[in-house]
């Protein structure tokens, strides 16, 4: 829903379409849609929630923007570095600031931070891994 630009504006044509393709993800996930998430990640993807035991798998990823998870209200992301590499593999460092309903309805205020690395196919990014989460979960 909004996205601090400041950083973004000095990121090359590679980065910009990397960075927007992060913001599209969080839009998905926010409208709680799972079809276009499947085909947005790698088959092989993991990622590492922080404060968690172990990684989790791809379809932990689909669930986890599925229609049991909390719902996001609002959002606000903040790129801190986002690098292209050989114009394949991509990896964005960013804050983010999410108003979420909790169980109870009321809205709850999170922030965190999420490391993603991503490869691309065709003209398009797959996520390949994450690492992140919620600040306060170690």
């Amino acid at each position: 829903m909004d996205s601090d630009d400041r950083e973004a504006q000095h990121f090359s044509h590679e980065e910009r379409d990397l960075w927007d393709h992060v913001t599209e993800l969080w839009e998905i996930a926010r409208r709680r849609e799972t079809a276009p998430i499947r085909k947005l990640l790698h088959r092989n993807y993991s990622g590492w929630v922080t404060g968690l035991e172990t990684p989790h798998d791809y379809e932990a990823a689909v669930a986890s923007v599925g229609p049991e998870t909390p719902r996001v209200l609002r959002y606000r992301l903040k790129p801190l570095k986002v690098s292209v590499f050989d114009h394949e593999v991509g990896v964005v460092h960013y804050s983010y600031e999410a108003d979420v309903e909790s169980a109870s309805g009321s809205a709850q205020h999170v922030g965190g931070r999420w490391t993603e690395v991503y490869k691309r196919r065709g003209n398009a990014w797959l996520m390949i891994a994450v690492s992140g989460g919620p600040d306060g979960m170690r």
